[in-house]
């Protein structure tokens, strides 16, 4: 270690230290918010955005082609969506499908009126990504050996922000005078965000959910994440495929009513896209409970993964 980089160890102790108090006022808070009690507005006078929530939903973060050009289902569509998804989970397996064997537990959600959570670009896609963005995004879709399996794979992290999936969309939030914490089930993540107008940490800190720094605007909570990691391009689940260290994100949290959070992000990382661009995911209130996620560093089933491989392998030299 170099000299230089001594003060800013020193600094991440400290938050350590300062993220070691928020977590046990998490849980003191834990089971009041579970109760689902929660006032409209905090003791403070700011939105109270506590409670727990759920992102689920079948709509795609890209607008597909088949719908090309509209922004919005009909109700009929968003129906008929609805019920194709939910026959899926009562289906049985097909002889020889590779994939679960079975729907049950998967929990996509429901779809919304739009066809795409993306809201900027207004086609609702990806704006194009650069030659350092494109080469990123093909290595999360493909690898070459056991080292360079994802993130997501190796139970480090899931991301943030994080869009959603086929399970484990939910989130407790907690929040006090000076932080706001957010709890993701999806790896037992929590991104503890101070809201006390502290500055970002030191640029050679790099995160890999990134420094984030929240205040009020009005209604709305903004965070601003700075100090990603550049390898969080190997994580294939995360908000913005083919990002890295210059990502910089914007998260606007907005509730619309007393059941419903707007969770607004734009993305911002001139490495791997062309433009800015945004997205729109609503976040309900569930009853919970929150499950363990049972995933860590270590416990994963990749010497399974491994061993399906040879087999397919061997199935190809037949």
């Amino acid at each position: 270690m170099t000299g230089g980089a001594v003060p800013a160890y020193g600094a991440l102790t400290m938050r350590c230290l300062g993220y070691a108090t928020v977590a046990a006022a998490v849980l003191l808070h834990a089971g009041v918010v579970s109760a689902q009690t929660v006032a409209a507005w905090s003791p403070s006078g700011y939105p109270n955005l506590q409670g727990l929530w759920t992102n689920s939903t079948t709509t795609p973060l890209e607008r597909p082609d088949t719908v090309a050009g509209q922004q919005t289902y009909s109700e009929e569509e968003v129906a008929a969506i609805d019920a194709a998804n939910a026959g899926r989970a009562d289906r049985e397996p097909a002889a020889g499908d590779p994939g679960s064997y079975n729907e049950y537990w998967w929990e996509r959600g429901t779809a919304l009126a739009r066809t795409s959570l993306i809201v900027d670009p207004d086609d609702g896609r990806l704006p194009f990504r650069t030659a350092k963005g494109d080469r990123r995004a093909a290595w999360a879709r493909g690898t070459d050996s056991w080292a360079d399996r994802n993130l997501s794979e190796r139970c480090l992290t899931r991301g943030a922000p994080k869009r959603p999936g086929g399970y484990n969309n939910n989130y407790m939030i907690l929040q006090t005078d000076d932080y706001v914490v957010i709890h993701q089930e999806m790896i037992n993540e929590a991104r503890i965000i101070p809201i006390d107008g502290r500055p970002h940490v030191d640029d050679r800190i790099r995160l890999w959910m990134g420094d984030p720094r929240g205040r009020w605007e009005g209604d709305s909570l903004v965070v601003e994440t700075l100090n990603f990691r550049d390898e969080i391009y190997q994580n294939g689940f995360n908000c913005c495929p083919g990002a890295g260290g210059a990502l910089a994100t914007t998260e606007r949290f907005t509730r619309v009513d007393d059941d419903t959070i707007e969770h607004r992000y734009t993305v911002d990382d001139p490495e791997s896209y062309t433009r800015a661009w945004t997205a729109s995911i609503p976040m309900r209130r569930f009853a919970g409970p929150l499950f363990e996620y049972a995933c860590h560093e270590g416990n994963y089933g990749m010497e399974n993964l491994l061993c399906g491989a040879r087999v397919q392998e061997q199935e190809i030299r037949r």
